[in-house]
């Protein structure tokens, strides 16, 4: 069903495609490659989403296809009442809580994260050939500080700190994709916000908080 793609892809690439609601609509009446379709359109997304949750490549790639295949066992249930993004999200985060939950044993590797928040502003830090090597050497522990205290939010936090602050997806996207009232996604976003906060406190210098 398509070979993934790595982190980095041009997402204008999805262009080219038909528009979902088509795709959907041959797939549902079992036209296998408009399915391939709709993997090659949205697996650059997937990957990407699927990468920043868990910080592995190999385990990215598994929660990948395995979304895919349950979307693909479960297209006949999409009924169009949110869009077929927020639908592949919500399949995706279930696919990651399920390996997670397989395994408790695996080691947590930290996430890569931007973070813009009410609080203050932890920006995406990104290398500049020009930076001298105090400067590197701040930025490279700068991001190691903020990927050490997203890993130890819980993982639907973490898996809506990304949607929002890394896939920039609105309060309202996100609770369609993890079916939750709007209240409860932002009043768990503002309590990860504020544990992070507390984390990086220690760290003031770094972050100027």
């Amino acid at each position: 069903m398509g070979q993934i793609v790595e982190e980095g892809s041009n997402p204008t690439m999805n262009d080219r495609f038909p528009d979902d609601e088509i795709l959907i609509e041959r797939a549902q009446k079992g036209d296998e490659s408009a399915f391939d379709t709709l993997v090659r359109k949205h697996e650059a997304r997937a990957y990407q989403y699927a990468y920043r949750l868990t910080r592995n490549a190999e385990e990215a790639a598994d929660v990948v296809s395995e979304a895919f295949v349950r979307a693909f066992n479960a297209l006949q249930n999409f009924k169009g009442q949110s869009a077929f993004t927020t639908w592949l999200y919500r399949i995706l985060t279930n696919c990651f809580l399920d390996v997670r939950k397989r395994d408790r044993n695996r080691p947590t590797v930290p996430l890569e994260s931007p973070f813009r928040t009410d609080e203050g502003e932890l920006e995406r830090q990104v290398a500049d050939t020009a930076d001298t090597p105090h400067e590197e050497a701040e930025r490279s522990e700068r991001e190691r500080r903020i990927e050490a205290a997203v890993a130890t939010l819980p993982e639907y936090q973490r898996a809506m700190i990304v949607m929002y602050h890394g896939e920039m997806m609105s309060y309202e996207d996100i609770a369609a994709a993890l079916d939750l009232p709007i209240g409860t996604v932002k009043s768990r976003l503002n309590r990860a916000r504020l544990s992070l906060r507390e984390i990086l406190k220690k760290n003031e210098e770094l972050f100027r908080l």
